[in-house]
């Protein structure tokens, strides 16, 4: 028997979605802004190529993308979805956590407790989780609380709630540690040539117009297009998500092996407790570098324009 995302209480899908939303709408606007951006000093750098009467046409195009790129900036910082990114990931993956604590037997909720008792105990953490959580945009669609699933899987003997505790929860997180950690050293690795690219480019393009061989200053679309991307990898942390990632992946697995060997319900409950609070400690890790990321962020958009 193992636990899916519908099976958790409405709080964790809730929150769930409105964090892929924030994402979603946080790197879109982000990398439109950052396109228009270059995009703008192409059309600058050949404005003089289209001429209208007096008017150099692709002036105005240029002037367009700048207005696109500022329309975006101000909307990500008035909007600010990234705030629903981090803090509804970190509202759904506490509510995961009591979810799979409760459903296994694990601390504070042991199986030994009354299951009243406990059913009890686990509303008013969720409640209480809801209540101190920071002001997310979260639309409740859903009312439960406990689910059956949950109910049933605590039902189960020892075996039974190990097993799914180990497949379900910990392995299965840890391969998604695994999968993430590569693909964020692929992307990092990726980035780092195309930015090793553009700067060899930048080099022999300000050499050929330094020479004279070339009237138009291609090299600033280059040094355009290296901020841009140097932004994109500050916004994505492909490293530092590819080292927590690994980290996180092997740490797991001591965590399943350790889990393997436990057959004292006491026990059991406070090794639950410790393998959610590994799992709880990378996520506030990850959560802590994107939040000092933003901050960082907006320093150097308020130094760039009242520096």
């Amino acid at each position: 028997m193992e636990l899916t995302s519908e099976d958790f209480p409405a709080l964790f899908r809730d929150a769930d979605r409105t964090s892929l939303e924030g994402q979603r709408q946080y790197t879109r606007a982000t990398g439109a802004r950052l396109w228009a951006a270059v995009l703008a000093a192409v059309a600058a750098i050949s404005s003089n190529f289209w001429l209208a009467g007096e008017v150099e046409v692709l002036g105005l195009v240029a002037a367009a993308f700048f207005v696109v790129a500022l329309g975006l900036e101000v909307w990500l910082l008035a909007d600010r979805p990234e705030k629903d990114w981090y803090d509804g990931r970190a509202l759904a993956e506490s509510a995961k956590t009591l979810a799979w604590r409760f459903a296994v037997g694990g601390a504070p909720f042991p199986v030994q407790e009354a299951d009243a008792d406990a059913s009890l105990r686990f509303s008013e953490e969720l409640a209480a989780l809801r209540e101190d959580a920071p002001d997310v945009n979260i639309v409740l669609t859903g009312a439960d609380v406990i689910t059956e699933k949950m109910h049933a899987l605590r039902q189960q003997d020892a075996a039974v709630r190990r097993e799914a505790y180990i497949r379900g929860r910990i392995l299965d997180q840890q391969s998604w540690y695994a999968g993430k950690a590569e693909y964020n050293k692929h992307r990092a690795k990726t980035w780092k040539l195309i930015l090793i690219a553009l700067e060899f480019a930048g080099v022999i393009l300000a050499l050929v117009k330094a020479f004279g061989y070339l009237e138009v200053d291609i090299a600033s679309v280059t040094s355009a297009a290296i901020g841009a991307g140097a932004a994109w990898l500050g916004v994505r942390q492909h490293e530092s998500l590819a080292r927590s990632y690994t980290f996180a992946s092997s740490e797991l697995w001591l965590v399943a092996s350790r889990l393997r060997e436990v057959d004292d319900e006491h026990a059991w409950a406070a090794e639950v407790a410790d393998a959610e609070e590994a799992i709880s400690r990378e996520h506030t890790m990850w959560r802590a570098a994107r939040l000092a990321s933003g901050a960082a962020m907006v320093r150097r958009h308020t130094h760039r324009h009242h520096g």
